[in-house]
């Protein structure tokens, strides 16, 4: 449950006041689509959710008192009282576009002019879903269906830019792409977060396919905007990260990461000689990020994707499985994977990047918080100590690592 203050502005940039607050039964601070349902429900009231401005609770994530800054065509007839915290329209050079009066009308008219030329105009009014720091998701209907658009920050850009290229059967339907902007074709089916049994394998086999695809694209991935992490080179990046928020943890908690991170070069050779390459990444594969029905399903949400270790996303994957799908989504995973390179040891590869993982978390972290306006940090504020914790919570992550040679079949490039 959230109690919801909405601050409203005109969409020329002048600050009117606040509404009363009211609640909406989702928590989730950056789903909306029921805070503006519940603003004209109760207050005859049609608004565009700008952006975050404060919560009570900050480590919570969703719930308690929070609000927000919304936009309005014209001066709403309930009466509002005025708005006693920091303007709001104060400028603020790291704001995303769509969090500025006007920025969202922008963002539907660029997309109903992509529609109009694909002979698909909008039929209806499009329906706000989401908008924090990370995205903006709107619902279009249209002659041909529904559809999706989706604008990102400048450094999730890389999404528009490469998701032409990969497989239209694995990923959504791709119909115009500008300027951080994406239109996509709905999806038939369900989110897969609660997935189990043959449609987990089915996620892993489709992954593992594409990232078969790509073995030897990855510079063009690169090129696109992929983010890199490939084991060279992550070694200072995360030894900048631990230094940075080392301070937030326990003093045990702080010497375990310093030890991780003074390993990571004998970790990476490690990794390395387990005999598997690099690959095209998801950066955020689990259940929830797949959308479908039994076979006809669709890895969603790629802006974090990039090039890194073959087995880098399945450490994400097999934590939101139940315990006999993370066990047979692990076997049918590393099976695969031997298949394309007979020898390698991806099982090893897997346990050995399993803190790896968690550092190159903290690290994404810290850039989401480097790139996003004060107010919407509270998203992800304790996300880098978060995961320099998990790195190290097993007894043996921390602890020193030797090569293991993988055998001599391994070959040198991938069929």
């Amino acid at each position: 449950m959230r109690s919801v203050t909405l601050v409203l502005c005109g969409s020329g940039g002048r600050l009117l006041g606040a509404l009363p607050a009211f609640d909406v039964p989702v928590p989730w601070w950056q789903e909306v689509e029921s805070v503006v349902a519940a603003a004209r429900d109760v207050h005859g009231v049609d608004v565009t959710i700008l952006r975050l401005l404060e919560v009570a609770e900050p480590a919570a994530g969703s719930g308690g008192p929070v609000t927000y800054l919304a936009e309005v065509a014209d001066a709403p007839a309930v009466p509002l009282v005025p708005w006693p915290g920091p303007d709001p329209l104060a400028d603020e050079p790291l704001r995303q576009s769509y969090a500025r009066p006007g920025g969202p009308g922008a963002d539907l008219a660029w997309a109903d002019t992509r529609l109009a030329e694909l002979g698909t105009p909008r039929t209806g009014p499009a329906t706000q879903m989401r908008t924090w720091n990370l995205s903006s998701l709107w619902q279009l209907p249209t002659a041909g269906g529904t559809v999706w658009l989706k604008v990102v920050p400048p450094f999730f850009a890389r999404e528009s830019e490469i998701l032409p290229l990969l497989d239209p059967a694995t990923v959504p339907r791709v119909l115009a792409t500008g300027q951080q902007r994406v239109l996509l074709a709905d999806i038939t089916g369900d989110d897969q977060y609660d997935a189990t049994g043959a449609a987990v394998l089915d996620m892993v086999r489709m992954l593992v396919d594409l990232q078969i695809a790509w073995l030897d694209r990855t510079a063009e991935l690169l090129a696109r905007g992929a983010a890199d992490w490939r084991l060279t080179g992550l070694g200072p990046r995360i030894e900048a990260v631990a230094a940075r928020y080392g301070p937030a943890l326990t003093r045990g908690e702080r010497a375990d990461v310093d030890l991780l991170v003074a390993g990571l070069d004998a970790r990476f050779a490690a990794i390395d000689a387990c005999g598997l390459p690099e690959t095209l990444v998801h950066g955020d594969f689990h259940p929830g990020n797949v959308r479908g029905r039994p076979g006809a399903l669709v890895l969603l949400d790629w802006p974090e994707i990039g090039v890194g270790h073959a087995m880098f996303d399945q450490q994400a994957f097999l934590g939101r499985l139940g315990p006999s799908d993370c066990v047979e989504a692990a076997r049918y995973w590393a099976g695969r994977w031997r298949d394309v390179r007979p020898g390698a040891d991806p099982d090893r590869a897997a346990e050995l990047l399993a803190p790896v993982n968690e550092l190159c978390a903290a690290l994404i972290y810290s850039d989401f918080l480097d790139a996003i306006e004060p107010s919407e940090r509270v998203f992800h504020a304790d996300d880098p100590a978060r995961a320099l914790r998990a790195a190290v919570a097993r007894p043996v992550s921390a602890r020193p690592v030797s090569a293991r040679p993988v055998s001599a079949a391994v070959p040198s490039r991938s069929p």
